[in-house]
């Protein structure tokens, strides 16, 4: 796969230009919406949680944000990686390239989108009276972390719903299942440790828990559960990519 991406790295750059500037092709506020999008969800549960649901997180607001950034590039990632191959059926079928590079283009786009929409975490947590302290050097780490995790599951994904057309709104609704059990409007802690460890079993729990740490906490990430992810999603893109391999061959004909 590395050497497939090295060998076409000139359309892996096109490719990820096409989707950064083609998001928000024909837009009047174009890339504003990065920043318009988390803040109009934060709004909504900034007025349900504490005001309806009586929820007494501290900066609650900030609370929010740090959670739904990351985890709205979770969700564009996996949503349009697992229908990139049929939304790109046309170039298939004319000219060879490593398919890979659709669904990875689309992670690492999503990627440079998160960092845009950084800057929205850091005016909300210095307006909170938090500290940005040095902590966030290991912003990166948990970015590249999260884009394995990502492109783990959008290979898999992807290659599946050429063949399976309902696949992507499968993966839509496990996505809207997966939010309400990832610790993004309420803090895990509230549960008893038994449903704690279930909870941390998500993976994107731990990603959440790495960017709160930074930026809410002013601490550090949770190494040791940051390096076990890692080593779970190399093994899972190991998996994922001979899975597309052998998909791969029927795509001209599928698409």
């Amino acid at each position: 796969m590395f050497k497939n991406l090295y060998n076409y790295r000139e359309l892996l750059k096109t490719n990820i230009k096409k989707e950064i500037r083609g998001k928000y092709k024909g837009s009047f506020l174009g890339i504003l919406w990065s920043f318009i999008n988390p803040l109009l969800m934060a709004c909504v549960y900034a007025i349900v949680f504490p005001y309806i649901l009586r929820n007494t997180q501290p900066h609650y607001v900030t609370y929010i944000i740090i959670g739904i950034i990351p985890w709205n590039f979770f969700t564009m990632s996996i949503l349009q990686g697992t229908s990139c191959m049929i939304n790109n059926g046309a170039i298939i079928k004319k000219v060879y390239f490593p398919r890979e590079i659709l669904p990875i283009s689309l992670v690492i786009s999503g990627a440079v989108n998160f960092f845009i929409s950084v800057p929205i975490i850091i005016i909300f947590v210095l307006c909170s009276g938090l500290p940005i302290t040095y902590n966030i050097i290991y912003l990166p780490l948990v970015v590249i972390v999260q884009c394995l995790f990502q492109i783990a599951i959008v290979l898999i994904t992807s290659s599946i719903n050429v063949y399976i057309r309902d696949f992507e709104y499968i993966i839509n609704f496990v996505i809207n299942l997966l939010f309400y059990a990832t610790p993004i409007i309420y803090d895990s802690t509230m549960f008893p440790s038994s449903m704690q460890k279930i909870l941390n079993f998500n993976p994107m729990t731990t990603i959440i828990n790495a960017y709160r740490n930074i930026f809410y906490y002013n601490s550090h990430p949770e190494f040791s559960a940051l390096l076990t992810l890692f080593i779970i999603c190399l093994i899972l893109c190991f998996i994922s990519y001979q899975i597309f391999k052998r998909l791969e061959k029927g795509f001209a004909e599928e698409v």
